[in-house]
Order: C-alpha cells, then structure tokens, then sequence
C-alpha cells in the first residue's frame, strides 16, 4: 500500500468545523493549521465499509455488538500491549462527553479537578462549565521540554483535589510521559484519593525513541481508580462519526458510568461508527505506518524550514501527537500582534497560545497533519510577511 498524503482535498462545503467554520469568521482565502484533525483522508478501507453502509439505505438504531468490544480489546492489546477484559470497554460517543459525565457523576459541585496546563481547552473548560473548580498546575519547561512540578501538583492536590485530568500524550506540548512520571501522578492520586481520567485520544502518534504507557497499567492501585479514554478519532481521522471506548476496570465504577450513560440519554453509537471503527482497528495496520513516517516527515521539514528561515521561532521538542507547540515570545508576547502577522498578513490561521490557559502567552499550536504542498504554501506564507525578516 502507497498512500499519496500529498492529495489536497477541499473540506469546504462539509459542515467543516476547521475549515468552513473558519471561513465564516475569517475567509477563505486562508490556510487551516488550526483544529486537531486531519486534512488526510481516511483508510481506503474505512471509506469503503462507510460507502457500503451508506448505501444500504436504512439508518436505523444501532448497538455495540461483540465485534465492537473484540476490535477494541484486540487494538489496546496490539497498540498498548495492554490486556483489558471486554466487560471493562464501555462504549461513548466522545471523549469530552465522557469526561463531562465523569466530573458530574463522581465529583459534587465546588469540588476541584487538577489539570496540567497549558492543556486542551475543551477538556479543561468542562470543569468549570460544571460548576466544578479548575485547579492549574503548570508544567515547567526544560532544556526544550516540559515536565512536571511534582511539588507544586503535590501542594494543590493537598486542598482536595478530586480528580486529576491527564492528558497522554500531552495537548498541546506534545510530551510523552514516561513510566517514571506516571508512577508519581498515580502515588499523589492514592496519597490524596483521587480519581484518574487520562484522555489517550493522540497515543497512536508516538515519535521515535519514545514509548506510550496507559496509566492503568502501572499497578493495581492505578488500575482500579482509572478512566482510560481512547478513540479511533484521530489516529484514522473519524471524529465526526462520533466513537470513544472509556477503559474502566472498577467494576463499582464502570457500572456508575453505565448507568451516567443512560441518564444522558447515551444508548446508540451512530450508524457509521462501529463499522468503521472495526475495520480501522483490524485493517488498517499498513495505512497508520504510512501515515505516521507522513507525519514525521512533516515535523522534519518544519523544523528545518524554520531553522532556515525564521530561528527566532523556537519548537518545542514533539514526543508524541501530530501538534506542534511554538514559542513565538521573540515576535511577541502580545496575541494581537501574533494574530496580526499570522492571520491577518500571512493569511494562516493557527491555534493561540492563551486558549490553552495563562501559560500559552506568546505560543502556538501547529497543526501538520496535513498534505505537504498546503504545509509548505502556509509556511512560505509566514515567511513572507515575517515580521523579523529584514532585521
């Protein structure tokens, strides 16, 4: 199998929240770097199972049948090399829901939930808009990573902090964390009683020399205060079809979150996603290879280009995800100044560093999971009107 990557297809014209949303607010005439999914095409044999789907007609209910749960099983095992038993796969439309749900139904309004920032947004902001206390423990940079502050996650988790949200890999830093760093998360979560919700949603993008480990597997004790979090979404580009498998090994738990499930009127997965999910988890082995020596190329050919052209721009090092995370504090550290060279001059549009909290002031978020010739156009865009050019 040769995937041609390089194919540009327009998502214009799709409901496409990254490119047709932006389009309303900003135009057309710009180039998407922004919205963390793919402008790749998903598995051929993924497309095929949805076509053939589509074409049968009737839209019916569906439900998760054995085969969902075996595909499921088989890719944590293969992925992770994790062996979970099929009763702990519960089926959820999305991630954020099921973080949502969680946060509701195991947390009382007023309680605090711990997060690292700078951190996803939608998966911060569903603290709060459930009535619920956002706790920020900023990750320290160093030598062109950043880390954890163990003592200061330490210090907040000491007024009550009921739950801690990991995101691994790490959005938008692109950190792995390594089995060292979650030994510590999962003895502060004993030590102070909380729950573990770890999103794994980008653990299928793994660069080279660095290693995935779920956090439930590190012990027993990790095991059983855990809600793992996974999806075909982003590894196969299927975010709309709405699938995210919640890993629940509590028993006490999972049923609780069963049950949350019900209450919010969650019963049927679409009809398109289990059908693909399936293929994608059972089929598409030799398309991810493809696609993740794409995306490693892609990281390359930014980091070079910037290098070359714009070395005031600083990457931080990229462990894992398809994001890069931009220190653009030589330009400025004013966001209005960001957006007027990056959105306004050289017509990109990205994701800022203040939507991801505080301590995003100064940086981006790049997306290059897309083809390379509209990768290399945005990044000749930004040269052009680099505000550091002549100097």
């Amino acid at each position: 199998m040769t995937i041609d990557f390089d194919k540009v297809v327009s998502r214009y014209g799709t409901n496409c929240a990254k490119w047709d949303g932006m389009a309303q607010v900003l135009g057309r005439e710009m180039i998407a770097l922004s919205v963390a999914d793919m402008d790749l095409q998903a598995p051929p044999q993924v497309i095929d199972r949805v076509t053939e789907m589509a074409k049968h007609g009737i839209y019916g209910y569906t439900d998760p049948f054995p085969p969902y749960y075996e595909a499921v099983q088989g890719w944590i095992k293969k992925a992770y090399a994790w062996e979970v038993p099929q009763e702990w796969i519960v089926f959820c439309p999305r991630i954020v829901q099921a973080v949502s749900l969680i946060i509701q139904n195991f947390t009382q309004p007023g309680d605090q939930v711990l997060i690292h920032t700078p951190a996803y947004q939608p998966v911060a902001k569903s603290v709060e808009l459930n009535n619920r206390v956002l706790v920020e423990s900023p990750l320290c940079e160093v030598n062109g990573h950043y880390e954890i502050d163990f003592a200061d996650m330490e210090l907040r988790m000491q007024a009550g902090v009921k739950i801690v949200l990991l995101i691994s890999p790490h959005n938008p830093v692109g950190r792995v964390w390594t089995r060292a760093e979650l030994e510590r998360i999962v003895s502060l979560c004993t030590k102070y009683d909380a729950y573990i919700v770890s999103d794994d949603i980008h653990a299928d993008f793994i660069h080279e020399g660095h290693e995935h480990t779920i956090i439930g597997k590190i012990s027993t004790e990790a095991e059983q205060r855990s809600f793992i979090c996974t999806s075909p979404g982003k590894t196969f580009n299927l975010a709309s079809l709405e699938i995210a498998n919640i890993v629940i090994p509590n028993d006490k738990l999972r049923e609780k979150f069963r049950h949350c499930l019900q209450q919010a009127g969650c019963h049927n997965p679409t009809f398109f996603a289990v059908p693909a999910l399936e293929v994608a988890y059972t089929e598409c082995d030799e398309w991810l290879e493809e696609l993740r020596e794409y995306i490693t190329a892609n990281i390359a050919w930014v980091i070079a280009y910037i290098a070359e052209y714009m070395p005031e721009l600083r990457i931080i090092e990229s462990e894992g995800t398809y994001l890069l995370w931009v220190d653009c504090r030589a330009i400025s550290t004013n966001e209005a100044e960001l957006k007027q060279w990056i959105e306004s001059d050289a017509k990109v549009s990205v994701s800022f560093g203040t939507g991801f909290g505080a301590s995003g002031e100064g940086f981006i978020r790049l997306n290059i999971a897309t083809p390379l010739p509209m990768l290399q156009e945005a990044f000749h865009r930004l040269y052009r009107t680099y505000p550091l050019k002549n100097l």
